[in-house]
């Protein structure tokens, strides 16, 4: 059975695989997203950006859900009361969804002493690499080494995170069979085209860009 990839709005997606969900970054605001029709096990946040922790905490006790993070946001998570599972760049675990492994990110960490990340995670075997927010990164080109995956999810909004130019050379750097493009048209600061990022990255790597818009899914392998 394949996974469901759902894409809720700005960086916001939810994985669900034979009743089970996995949420990333939680930032419903502006979403269809009602958040008591989510019902999910554990919430990825990437940093402490109210855009990207966003409704996490009270999605986490509503649900009796596990925040998956750095060290830094899930201390502010675990003095709010909520179950957390601290990691830090670099780290990897087996859940009993799957191995994440957390990863570099280029951006504020949005809590004192914190640092942005990413994840690559094996979602009952599908395999994804979410950027979180992130400049372009030379050691990008590392990460199919470390855990390999099919799926890279990026942002191409510009302004606070790689514009389209930018995320292009990330894809080329990724070699993902599939580019998710999000974190972009939420606010006309990172107002994007994803066709034409679609286009460009099609024209110059072997990946496939995958648009999907707020409120739709669609079914990985």
């Amino acid at each position: 059975m394949s996974t469901t990839f759902k894409f809720i709005n700005h960086a916001c997606f939810t994985l669900a695989h034979e009743g089970h969900t996995v949420i990333f970054d939680p930032y419903l605001d502006g979403s269809a997203q009602d958040i008591n029709d989510l019902n999910v096990e554990y919430i990825f946040v990437s940093h402490g950006h109210f855009d990207h922790l966003g409704s996490a905490i009270e999605l986490a006790k509503a649900c009796d859900a596990t925040i998956i993070s750095t060290a830094e946001v899930c201390g502010v998570a675990g003095e709010a009361g909520v179950k957390t599972h601290a990691m830090h760049l670099g780290g990897t675990h087996a859940f009993p969804f799957g191995k994440v492994r957390v990863t570099l990110a280029f951006h504020g960490s949005g809590v004192p002493g914190g640092h942005a990340c990413g994840f690559i995670v094996d979602f009952y075997g599908t395999r994804l690499y979410f950027a979180g927010d992130t400049a372009l990164f030379g050691d990008m080109q590392l990460l199919q080494r470390l855990d390999s995956f099919d799926y890279a999810v990026l942002p191409i909004g510009d302004n606070f995170t790689m514009g389209p130019k930018d995320a292009a050379i990330a894809a080329e750097f990724l070699k993902a069979k599939y580019v998710i493009p999000i974190h972009y048209n939420t606010w006309p600061l990172i107002a994007q085209d994803p066709v034409q990022f679609k286009a460009d990255v099609e024209a110059h790597t072997a990946s496939k860009v995958l648009i999907v818009e707020p409120g739709a899914s669609i079914e990985l392998a």
